[in-house]
Order: C-alpha cells, then sequence, then structure tokens
C-alpha cells in the first residue's frame, strides 16, 4: 500500500510502498477514507515534537474497518470509524475519574512510535517503521488499537468524520467540556485555524451572547464569521482588550480560548479575561517554552488558567455526538474542509496550512468530500 513516510527531520514526506502486518490480538485494521493535516505533523517534520523516524505520519482520520485481530469485541468489518490518538485503557486513575483523555497508559507512550502494546505492523524494504500518535493515517490502510475505533454513523463524510479525530475534538471539547460556556457568555477565541473555528462553533451552539474570533488572516476571520463569530478582529490593528471590553463587561470576557500554541497569546487571554474568568490553552508551544503571567493578578483574581487535550474527552461519546450535531445541522463542519488534497499532493497540503490557506486540508482516499470553501 501506498503511504507518506518522514524518512528524516526537516525532509519532505516520500510517498512509498510499504507492507502492513495484520492487526494483532486486539488490534484493527482500518482501510483509510480521509484524514486532515494538523499542524502537530509538522512540528514533527521539523523536529519540534519529538518522534522517531522513520515513520508513517497522520493522527487526524476516518476510515472503514477491513479486519479484526483476537479479541477484538468494540467494532467489525464494515464499521465505519473515526480513529482516536488517545487508546485509553478504561482502568487506570483518569480512566476511571472520567479523564480518560489523560490515561496513564496511552498518554506517555503517545510519541513512542508504537502501538500500545510496544508492536510495530508498518515495515518499509524490510525494515520496521514506527507508527505516530498509534495510527499513522498518512496511508491507504493502518493497524491501531481497538481502543482507537470509534464507531460512527455511515451517513456523515469522511472527511468531516476524519477531522472530528483531533481539530473538532479540540476546540469543541475546550468549550464545552473544560471551559462549560454558558449561555450568555462572551468567549474570546485567538486563533482561526482548524481547531480555532470548531471551538467557535461549539461556543455559539452554547449560547455564548458574545464569540470574538482574533486572527491575522483576514479569509480565517471571514470564516469564523460564517461559523458563528459574532465578531472577528486583527489583532495587529485591533487592541482585543479594548474592543472586548467594549461588547458591555468592562472586565472582559467570561472565557478565552487559546488555539495557535503561541506563548504570547496565553498572556493575551488571561489579560482579556474578566476576574473569575477561566483561560483554556488548547494549542500546544514549542519544547521549552514557558508562560509568563502577572503573579499579583493571578492571585487577586482568582481567574482559572487551565490546559485542554484533546478536548478533555471522552472520545467514544464526545465524536458520535459532534457527528449527530453536524448531522442535525447544529454543526457546520464541513465548511472547515477548505481543499482536499490526493495522497501524493500531501507536501503540498502542508505548504497551503503554513502559507495560511487553510482552516483544514483533508487527505481523501474515497473522493467523497463535501464542497470545498475558500480560505484564501
Amino acid at each position: 500500500m501506498k503511504a507518506a513516510v518522514l524518512f528524516a527531520q526537516n525532509e519532505p514526506l516520500r510517498i512509498v510502498d510499504v507492507e502492513l502486518a495484520p492487526p494483532g490480538r486486539h488490534e484493527v485494521r482500518v482501510r483509510m477514507a480521509a484524514t486532515g493535516i494538523c499542524a502537530s505533523d509538522w512540528h514533527t517534520m521539523t523536529g519540534a515534537i519529538p518522534s522517531p523516524f522513520p515513520s508513517v505520519l497522520g493522527h487526524e482520520g476516518a476510515g472503514i474497518v477491513e479486519a479484526i485481530g483476537d479479541d477484538v469485541t468494540a467494532v467489525a468489518p464494515g464499521d465505519h470509524v473515526v480513529l482516536s490518538w488517545v487508546p485509553s485503557c478504561g482502568h487506570c486513575y483518569h480512566c476511571e475519574a472520567g479523564r480518560p483523555n489523560l490515561c496513564s497508559v496511552a498518554t506517555p507512550a503517545l510519541l513512542a512510535g508504537t502501538l500500545v502494546s510496544g508492536e510495530r505492523r508498518l515495515s518499509y524494504e524490510g525494515e520496521a517503521l514506527y507508527h505516530y500518535s498509534f495510527l499513522s493515517t498518512f496511508a491507504e490502510a493502518t493497524v491501531v488499537d481497538e481502543a482507537s475505533c470509534v464507531p460512527i454513523r455511515p451517513d456523515v463524510p469522511f472527511s468531516v468524520a476524519a477531522l472530528v479525530g483531533c481539530a473538532v475534538m479540540t476546540g469543541y471539547g475546550a468549550v464545552v467540556n473544560r471551559a462549560k460556556v454558558e449561555p450568555g457568555s462572551t468567549v474570546v477565541v485567538f486563533g482561526a485555524g482548524g481547531v480555532g473555528l470548531s471551538a467557535v462553533m461549539a461556543a455559539a451552539l452554547s449560547g455564548a451572547r458574545h464569540v470574538v474570533a482574533v486572527d491575522p488572516v483576514a479569509s480565517k476571520r471571514l470564516l469564523a464569521l460564517e461559523v458563528g463569530a459574532t465578531a472577528a478582529v486583527d489583532p495587529r490593528e485591533v487592541d482585543v482588550g479594548t474592543f472586548v471590553r467594549s461588547l458591555g463587561n468592562s472586565e472582559g470576557a467570561d472565557v478565552a480560548i487559546e488555539a495557535a500554541g503561541r506563548t504570547e497569546l496565553v498572556l493575551a487571554a488571561f489579560e482579556v479575561t474578566r476576574r473569575a474568568g477561566t483561560i483554556v490553552c488548547v494549542g500546544v508551544p514549542g519544547a521549552g517554552d514557558t508562560v509568563r503571567l502577572p503573579g499579583p493578578a493571578l492571585v487577586r483574581h482568582e481567574k482559572v488558567v487551565t490546559g485542554s487535550l484533546y478536548g478533555s474527552c471522552r472520545a467514544h461519546t464526545d465524536m458520535p455526538r459532534i457527528l449527530d450535531l453536524y448531522a442535525e445541522g447544529r454543526l457546520p463542519l464541513d465548511r472547515l474542509v477548505t481543499r482536499t488534497y490526493a495522497l501524493d499532493d500531501i507536501n503540498s497540503a502542508f505548504d497551503d496550512m503554513r502559507a495560511g490557506h487553510l482552516a483544514r486540508g483533508v487527505v481523501s482516499f474515497d473522493g467523497d468530500q463535501p464542497a470545498a470553501t475558500s480560505a484564501r
């Protein structure tokens, strides 16, 4: 089968023929139908996120179950699935506490380059390849842990379902699961890529009165307005804090979401939020980066500053629910798909992402994507 392989840091992905071993115990072979282009993969290509190579990248995907290994009970061949990059064990402290996104078994091994068992099923010319985030979705098929397979309704496009596997779940969950945005709130979202736009949609769905998207790219601000933002501002031209306070609460926003992974935006989010407000950090800064906040205000204002990994989700509950909301017309997730690509064109997709042309690019293997939207 064809796969996009990272053979060395700071090199383009190479499309080559690789071998995929059959699924082992508690493992599933999935024929990929669509996979999203995410900045995390790019950060791995550049070394900003440490990960072993040569490896097959990709961690945001959906497809159809082709085969199952021994003792698999959750899915069967023919099932449509979204893939979760935290195949939670269900038994550790965090899983039993209702926070499987922090699974003590899966999370520490996320970037080890293997399945949860420590095994690898991919190889090239007889040499083992590493997996990526347990999934390796930049391939025509993949073998994953059973716990990574989230069964979904078969009537949603795979290009939409794939995005729920990372960007949508991350942004939506930061708003709904972590911040628990209430009706009438003012919410500010820093960054209007796939994650930020998903947060915008979730805030609008939650009944926020004001949803302010902050991004320097005009096309992304326009799309934010189309999917639920009540205002969209360019931080180079508008003082965000002054603008937010002009909306009615002189202290600022109830909730701020940092969706770009930039440390200076965490401070910006802190400064635009009212006393006792909530700041949710979603974007992952570079290794070694630190965040500085004003110490007196941190104490006196009682603001909550928190992270949200994978939308603080329960994947097997939240992902199908999100796709139900899409099918009901309440979450316009298809608007995130700016452009679709063939696997052979995946490096062009990353070029477009880095140039700011995409809300989300999608590699489509089955061609069932909805019409593309413009983000140029």
